[in-house]
This record gives structure tokens, sequence and C-alpha cells, in this order.
């Protein structure tokens, strides 16, 4: 299956759920843009690939005559590859303890990998056996708290990359298309007034394994670089430095796509 004819299955199956639950308090769409650009690129032929996951909620109430409040969320995102791979479901309640919830969404990714058309082999090999690289773009990166959460992150998820701060901000990570997808999927609900995958690079591995995935690897561990910050609040870098920095690394090209003009 093509991507495009992934896309393709998605929009249908959001027009079925918004007929099945015509409710917004049963059926809400969390983010109109990413519907809007898997719709686009259904399409167009000519359109660059989302930059975001189709992300929904589906409010459940009990089967009980007394029930007045909702009571279960299922929220879900589609990855770019769904159908082809498995959704992402949680399952959230304020009846669940913590330690209930995690129980109960652990038993619910076993049962999807059993019980769904797309088998744990399939999901895993569509995952953990493709490199990604995201270069993301922000309008500014200055909030203290933002700038920890992309090094922590990326730390956590074993991804490689950099994060230049200030205005405009740049990010750059690579790693296992799950992790990078991962990481992607937290920084973009954080509040930015802009924030967009500029450019993505996908790798099939061979064979996979730690040595192959480092093979790939044009960065190291993730950290942030500063090219001789200036301007009035010490906010705005050096794009010359970067645009050396990325030659160096064998991205010069990326500098184009960022700017819109060709690095020196």
């Amino acid at each position: 299956m093509t991507n495009r004819e992934a896309a393709e299955m998605q929009m249908s199956e959001l027009d079925l759920l918004s007929s099945m639950f015509p409710s917004e308090e049963e059926f809400t769409v969390t983010d109109q843009l990413a519907v809007a650009e898997l719709k686009h690129y259904a399409e167009n032929e000519s359109a660059e690939m989302p930059s975001s996951k189709v992300q929904f909620i589906l409010n459940v109430k009990p089967e009980v005559s007394n029930a007045s409040l909702v009571e279960f969320s299922m929220v879900c995102a589609l990855p770019f590859k769904y159908p082809t791979v498995l959704p992402e479901i949680t399952v959230r309640s304020s009846l669940l303890s913590r330690a209930q919830q995690i129980h109960l969404n652990s038993d619910l990714k076993t049962y999807l990998m059993q019980n769904c058309s797309v088998t744990t082999s399939n999901a895993v090999q569509a995952e953990d056996t493709t490199f990604t690289r995201l270069w993301i773009y922000s309008h500014h990166i200055y909030n203290k708290q933002k700038r920890k959460n992309i090094i922590d992150w990326a730390k956590e998820l074993s991804l490689s990359g950099f994060c230049m701060p200030g205005k405009p901000g740049v990010v750059c990570v690579e790693g296992l298309q799950s992790s990078c997808e991962e990481f992607w999927s937290r920084v973009r609900r954080l509040t930015w007034k802009r924030i967009l995958i500029r450019h993505r690079e996908d790798v099939s591995l061979e064979g996979g394994g730690h040595a192959e995935i480092q093979k790939q690897r044009k960065f190291p561990p993730l950290e942030e670089k500063c090219f001789d910050a200036h301007g009035a609040r010490g906010n705005h870098m050096d794009l010359g430095q970067l645009y050396r920095f990325l030659e160096e690394k064998g991205c010069a090209d990326i500098f184009q796509m960022y700017f819109g003009v060709e690095g020196h």
C-alpha cells in the first residue's frame, strides 16, 4: 500500500467515525490542521507528506441508566503509515487509578497486536527497521523548560541531533522512526507560536541492529548548539556558522529548505 492510499483510507475512516458519532461530545478531532494536510496529501500527487499525525478523541458513556458524565475517553493517533501499522490508542478514565490505566492500556496494545490485521512483526518491522531524521522549524525557542524537554526527551528516546535555540529555532533529531515520531508527538503538544517539520528523511535499515543505526547517524547525542548569539536580547544566531556546521555534517542542502536562500 502506498502512502497516498493509506492517507485516503485514513480520510475514509474519519468520515465514517464522524457519521457514527455526530456529536462533538462523542467524537472530536484535536488537530484540524493535521486533517487538512492529510486531505491535501491524499488529493494531490505533488503534495508533501503531512507533518503531523491525525489525532482524535472518542468519549464513551457506560451502559447504565443513571450515567450523566462521560466516564471513558479513547485518545487515538494514526501514524503516517496506518493502516499498515497499528493505531496508537490510549484509554483514560477518572474511575481508574494510574496503575489500572497502565495495565488496561498494556492489555489493549497486546489485544491489537494479536487480533488486528496488522501483525506484531509487521508493526515492528515498519517502525523499527526505518531510520528517520526530522528537521523541525520553530518561530522561536526561548523557554528554558521547553529546551530542557527537548534534550531530555531525545536522551530518553536514544535520539541524536541538535537544537539551536533563539529566533528562529531549529531542531534536528535522528534515530528509529518510532522514536522520532514519539519525540515529535510530545514536542508539538507544547505551546508554540509556530512549529512544523520542514523536512524528513527515512532510510530503510538493512537487517537493522545497533551497528546499522549508528552508521546512519550524522550527529552525536542531541545537544544545544549556539552560534555567536547577538541582537538586543541575544537571541539571534549567526546563520553563517549554522551553515558551516551543517556543511561539516553533510547536510548543507537543508539550509535552503529552512531559510529559502543558499548558505555561504
